[in-house]
């Protein structure tokens, strides 16, 4: 009977429609959906989302990302009353999924099903399934909620039909980070549904004013998890919700939605968030031209006399120039670092850097890009396809279908290139940044935060040897005045309260270092010194990297003690061997790429780290990760396992030229388990721009 009875109400649903497709819009708990409510839109693929949501003694911060087409994913922090003590506030964080059963059809609804709180302290835990119509300007959702999004109970769960044992569910409030396994199950549902309204362009005196939504909605939460933030009503002392109905305003712009709602009959709530497209995000004004490609000209003078003024053109593109030769039909040039993140943007450079000083008879480029001190990547490819690529009368699909993918080699330029034009001798590199390091996750804050500055620098030697180090200067921050640790197992990451209050003026890294080639496509590195700001030590690590594959296997091995907290020269009694296995893999859909650990982690603890992102043309990387040790969950502590999400966003699209990358990391909570070592050069970060996937993926920048 209650089967029939949603059957029929989803059937209502099933009406022919008509309108076209609206943008979805973002509610408060930070997914795709009404006000507090789901619905079954989404995102466009690969939307990234963050902002924030106030009310009433709470605070919501998410991250939203349209993982795949059909799967939306959200972390949210939230800041609200302590119930316990009835005054100040807790921190609660939450991983929400999504996914879509159905596309909206001629006759068929858009039908989802979510898990909310699915890692987290089941708090603000609940399951949903819901469906949603859209008829012009109006789109229509109802739905069925369990757990949190049950609890005013409206109906009896249908599944007790099936099972006995979805009519028990826990009320247990865990410390967060374990996976529930509670799904669908308790006694109490709740029917919740809305509705959302295009409002019609709006004339202003400012302009027209487009993309406002109404919306009202029936919830099924009635606040019973959350004691003592909400005045009770009489005879009902556990503060629930005053009213179901909500009803708010949105207005959604390109970039940018914001809205306005009164929610439970009690709150105000107020909801900002930015969001982009990775895939082709807002870029800033470019702050230098790119320069002119000179044309062919026939060059007087000896083959030293071109070779120098190569090399001092490089140098004026930004590279580091290494050698210099022509062989007959075949101009042989490599280069090392610049500002440019491809391998197609450094070819793109190096041209408009030489074409006007090579001899008119070249007719290919063989160009090898260096980093940390191996030769990282190598393509050969015809000069006229790449002159043509910056013109009208070319393309870069062209200027890729001939270029010619080498293995790294790491050529010895005396020996396999004879006739190379070098200027030996050691080169050095010096830098003066801002540094920020953030913590989530604290109980007694949300956020703690370090500014500094550092000054440092790196000088390489020569065969791939290079010394580099800095000194850092804290300036601002709260990061101080974290907790101090409960951990029961070593304090390898727990204490970094301690290394903020005791390392105002620290050293971060002083070490000696070789990267090379070791064999066609296999790579080495051995760094010894002050490895990282939390340890010291000797560290070795081996990759292969085949330029053509989509894989590459990495194994390294670590002997470190971990460094006083004042962050000078000083150690710690804790010491440790640390090692692990890595295969790196793309994988064949939606631009997905998997890496998976295994190995011993830095408190000693042996288990696996799995991690998943995706990689958009733009540069940007959106990814998740989660490390299982032998640890057991009760003894890691708050979060019960490590795990977090990160972005990755390449600094060249702020406008200027460069090769770096800005990386948030966000972890609910720092623990010591699964904590790996943190040098400055892993080796797969070092060469994964001279992998086939990534020089197809940039090829864009042949014709920039």
């Amino acid at each position: 009977m209650r089967a029939a009875r949603l059957a029929l109400l989803l059937g209502l649903l099933a009406v022919p429609a008509g309108g076209e497709e609206v943008p979805a819009t973002g509610g408060d708990f930070g997914g795709a959906g009404l006000i507090e409510s789901r619905n079954a839109r989404f995102r466009e693929d690969g939307t990234l989302e963050a902002g924030g949501t106030y009310r009433h003694q709470r605070r919501f911060w998410f991250v939203n990302f349209q993982a795949l087409p059909f799967l939306e994913t959200t972390f949210r922090l939230t800041e609200r009353l302590n119930a316990t003590t009835g005054r100040g506030s807790t921190t609660d964080r939450a991983f929400d999924v999504k996914l879509r059963l159905l596309e909206e059809g001629p006759w068929t609804p858009a039908v989802a099903v979510g898990l909310q709180d699915l890692i987290g302290t089941g708090i603000y835990g609940g399951e949903y399934l819901v469906a949603s119509r859209r008829w012009g300007p109006l789109d229509v959702s109802f739905g069925l909620g369990w757990g949190r999004l049950g609890t005013t109970g409206t109906i009896n769960n249908p599944l007790t039909d099936l099972s006995e044992r979805f009519r028990t569910r826990p009320r247990d409030v865990g410390r967060g980070g374990t996976l529930r396994l509670d799904f669908f199950r308790g006694e109490d549902v709740s029917l919740f549904g809305g509705v959302e309204y295009s409002i019609p362009p709006l004339e202003t005196p400012w302009g027209t004013l487009d993309g406002v939504r109404a919306k009202a909605e029936w919830s099924g939460d009635a606040l019973r998890d959350e004691r003592g933030g909400y005045p009770a009503r009489r005879g009902d002392p556990e503060g629930r919700a005053r009213s179901p109905v909500n009803l708010g305003l949105q207005w959604q712009g390109e970039h940018v939605d914001a809205s306005l709602a009164f929610v439970h009959g009690t709150d105000a709530l107020v909801r900002l968030s930015l969001r982009m497209d990775p895939a082709n995000p807002p870029e800033a004004p470019r702050l230098r031209p790119v320069p002119p490609l000179p044309a062919r000209q026939p060059r007087a003078g000896t083959g030293d006399e071109r070779a120098r003024a190569a090399f001092e053109a490089l140098r004026g593109a930004g590279f580091r120039p290494l050698a210099y030769e022509e062989r007959g039909p075949e101009a042989r040039i490599a280069v090392a670092e610049g500002n440019q993140r491809t391998l197609p943007g450094v070819a793109s450079r190096v041209l408009r850097a030489v074409n006007g000083i090579l001899p008119p008879g070249v007719e290919s480029l063989r160009l090898s890009w260096w980093q940390a001190g191996a030769e990282t990547g190598a393509i050969l490819i015809p000069r006229h396809s790449l002159e043509a690529a910056s013109t009208p009368f070319g393309s870069v699909e062209e200027a890729w279908s001939a270029t010619t993918l080498l293995p790294a080699t790491g050529p010895d330029f005396t020996k396999d290139w004879p006739g190379a034009f070098t200027e030996p001798g050691p080169s050095w590199d010096l830098v003066l940044e801002p540094r920020l390091n953030l913590q989530l996750g604290d109980p007694s804050r949300t956020l703690r935060y370090q500014g500094a500055v550092a000054a440092g620098g790196r000088v390489e030697f020569g065969h791939g040897i290079s010394a580099a180090g800095a000194l850092q200067q804290a300036v601002f921050g709260n990061l101080d005045r974290g907790l101090p640790s409960d951990s029961r197992i070593p304090h390898v990451r727990s204490d970094y309260a301690l290394y903020a209050r005791d390392g105002k003026t620290s050293i971060p890294g002083l070490y000696a270092e070789r990267v090379w080639n070791l064999a066609p496509d296999v790579f080495a590195r051995a760094t010894a010194g002050l490895l990282e700001p939390m340890f010291g030590g000797v560290s070795t690590e081996v990759l292969w990297r085949p330029a053509d594959r989509g894989f590459a296997l990495g194994l390294d091995l670590n002997v470190v003690q971990q460094r006083d907290t004042k962050g000078l020269l000083g150690f710690r009694d804790y010491n440790t061997a640390t090692g692990h296995l890595s295969l790196y893999a793309d994988l064949p859909v939606w631009n997905l790429y998997g890496i998976l650990r295994a190995g011993r982690y830095l408190a000693g603890d042996w288990g696996a780290t799995v991690e998943m992102g995706r990689r958009f043309d733009s540069g940007i990387e959106v990814g998740g990760f989660a490390t299982f040790t032998n640890v057991p969950f009760s003894r890691f502590g708050e979060g019960s396992f490590d795990k977090g999400i990160y972005v990755r966003v390449p600094l060249s699209i702020f406008g200027g030229e460069s090769r770096g990358t800005g990386t948030a990391v966000i972890r609910p909570v720092q623990r010591d388990g699964g904590q790996r070592l943190a040098v400055d050069n892993p080796l797969w970060e070092v060469t994964r721009a001279g992998r086939e996937d990534a020089v197809r993926r940039g090829a864009g920048a042949y014709a920039r």
